[in-house]
């Protein structure tokens, strides 16, 4: 007698179902990937309770004949693969979203599912019920559309109630929803979307041409305008591999890595690989616990690329990883230092936001600004500016002015009335006003002010200098008085000795002694007194995960930035004008200098008309 028994299909088809359709904003994410894969430029989607009552999704792509329809819900049917010249049928050249066959009938197996499809070419349209894998006869139905498909999904996991258990609220399967469908919108910017839960409009978001510009609007669209303004565009490509996309700046950082998206080949994916880039690009950027926003499209041939490797086909495989990688940290790199001194726009909100509540709490109410009069420079202000102390010829009173020694004079010296100095409209950030504290520079622009933390500022231009220096192979190195053994797998030590030449540039002489031991001769000088072995073997696991030594870079570039907070202007010093704009110049001509070593930023710039605001005068 035999043990082995054939399941029916109704539980192989809920068996796939477990895999395929995890959740409701599992099948909302298959069902928008097959409009899109049919052409469709327009995707409405509707959801009650969760997605577990219904799910409604119409779309205005080509739509299906009577004869396609019975073989859609079909395990296994597709129109995306066909086979090639020899018979084969090649599942290593993926392009499309879809493939396996397996959404349509996972979904009727677990739940009541109804589809209306009209192609273009045909004059009716059909429908076709399957119900806890019940498959109803084919029968004429309307359709709204002039072509398209409807698919509405009922009672998902009635079938199943087991699954049911493990449904979360309605609300947070609310949220997974509409975050599957931005993720859709984000992946492709030229299709329309409209996305209602509970009867209740959530987004709603237009087509928009494809390309850079129509992208960042639908990105700017689902993440935020300050994303749009906030962003450094991301272009680059290495031997036929293509990155595009946008990267926030490191002051526009957020307390998760949740706002970090990854496409490839237009299909949204969740990939380690894309955490591991984006940690090793913005290191230099950020506190361990700030985590940059980005969102990055990348273009491969899909020869090189296994998008098999799971049913719900949101892991992929690549053939060179360490080729993607290396894209994804020098395009980011590449753009962060194109990005010069900027800082994220939303450093000057914060400081406004927390000025003014401090106005607010005094009780005044802002009049109506009258109408200003003309006058020119050297005419004398109306006469609500009178008093003398506020003429335009009047100076700064020392007597106001803290006693900076020559600063003091200084300041006592700019009048009210004058313009801003040459200086301050031939530069972005402007003319050394001010020392403020001893702490704090004020400097005035064309349009604004800006005031700049000397410390934090001064310790990134000490930082990039020494990783300049090290760049260009000047790093200190110390030679051990009894060279160390480390005993490894040989496996490891055969990845080490392929780093030999990346980690001498570092200060780091390896030998390999043996078939699975390391002799070290030599280690940077930054590193003093370290632990070799431990440091070795922490090279030979970054090594193997991501095919670089970043557990060395890490730990110089720590240093590096404790050396360079250590011998940086502290906070306290008086600086003289000429220092505070020799500052000012150096940070103008410095990449990253926008923000310090922990992503903190070293400046905020206010604009007048905000500033003006401030004082009810706008």
């Amino acid at each position: 007698m035999s043990v082995i028994a054939r399941l029916p299909t109704e539980t192989i088809n809920r068996i796939a179902a477990g895999e395929v359709v995890e959740r409701p904003s599992s099948a909302i994410k298959e069902l928008v990937e097959n409009a899109i894969d049919a052409g469709a430029r327009s995707i409405d989607i509707q959801a009650e309770m969760g997605g577990l009552s219904r799910i409604i999704i119409e779309d205005n792509g080509r739509g299906m004949s009577e004869i396609d329809l019975p073989l859609a819900v079909e395990r296994h049917a597709t129109s995306k693969l066909k086979p090639q010249a020899d018979g084969t049928w090649d599942l290593m050249h993926i392009q499309t979203l879809g493939f396996r066959g397996e959404a349509l009938p996972s979904m009727g197996s677990v739940a009541r599912l109804n589809i209306i499809s009209k192609p273009a070419d045909q004059d009716a349209a059909f429908a076709i019920e399957v119900d806890g894998g019940r498959i109803a006869p084919l029968r004429p139905a309307a359709f709204s559309r002039p072509h398209g498909t409807r698919v509405e999904l009922k009672d998902l996991f009635y079938a199943t109630p087991a699954r049911l258990k493990f449904m979360k609220t309605d609300r947070a399967e609310n949220m997974a929803i509409a975050e599957e469908v931005k993720r859709q919108a984000m992946a492709h910017e030229d299709v329309g979307f409209t996305l209602e839960l509970d009867g209740k409009r959530q987004l709603r978001l237009f087509a928009e041409t494809p390309g850079f510009e129509g992208r960042l609007k639908r990105l700017a669209a689902i993440l935020g305008e300050d994303f749009g303004r906030n962003s450094l565009l991301i272009d680059q490509g290495r031997e036929g591999v293509r990155l595009t996309g946008y990267a926030g700046l490191p002051t526009f950082s957020r307390g998760n890595g949740q706002h970090q998206y990854l496409f490839v080949n237009g299909r949204p994916v969740r990939d380690k690989l894309l955490q591991g880039a984006l940690r090793g690009a913005y290191a230099d950027f950020l506190a361990r616990d700030r985590h940059p926003m980005a969102v990055l499209y990348l273009d491969i041939d899909p020869q090189d690329l296994d998008v098999n490797v799971h049913p719900a086909k949101t892991e992929v495989r690549f053939r060179d990883p360490n080729l993607v990688r290396g894209l994804i940290i020098g395009a980011l790199k590449h753009a962060l230092a194109s990005a010069g001194h900027r800082a994220a726009t939303t450093v000057a909100d914060q400081a406004l936001s927390g000025l003014r509540p401090q106005i607010a709490s005094l009780g005044y109410q802002y009049p109506t600004p009258a109408p200003r009069p003309a006058y020119s420079l050297d005419a004398p202000h109306p006469n609500y500016m009178s008093t003398p102390a506020f003429m335009p010829s009047a100076r700064v009173e020392a007597d106001f002015v803290p006693h900076y020694g020559e600063l003091a004079e200084a300041i006592a010296d700019i009048e009210l009335s004058a313009p801003p100095a040459d200086i301050a409209t031939q530069h972005p950030l402007g003319a050394a006003r001010a020392q403020i504290h001893e702490t704090y520079i004020l400097a005035q622009t064309s349009d604004g002010l800006v005031i700049v933390d000397q410390h934090a500022a001064h310790e990134r231009l000490v930082y990039e200098q020494m990783k300049t220096a090290m760049a260009q192979g000047h790093v200190a190195r110390q030679s051990l008085l009894i060279p160390e053994i480390v005993d490894l797998e040989p496996a490891d030590v055969s990845r080490l000795m392929t780093k030999q030449g990346d980690l001498d540039v570092m200060g780091l002489a390896i030998e390999a002694f043996g078939p699975s031991s390391i002799l070290v001769r030599e280690t940077p000088a930054l590193l003093g007194d370290c632990d070799v072995g431990a440091l070795i073997r922490d090279l030979a696991d970054d090594i193997a995960e991501h095919g670089q030594a970043l557990a060395l870079k890490e730990r110089m570039a720590e240093i590096c930035g404790n050396m360079a907070c250590r011998n940086s202007v502290r906070a306290g010093r008086r600086l003289t004008g000429e220092e505070m704009n020799a500052l000012l110049r150096q940070m103008e001509a410095t990449p990253h200098s926008g923000q310090c070593n922990h992503g903190r930023p070293t400046y905020v710039e206010l604009k007048l008309k905000d500033i003006e605001k401030l004082f009810g005068r706008r």
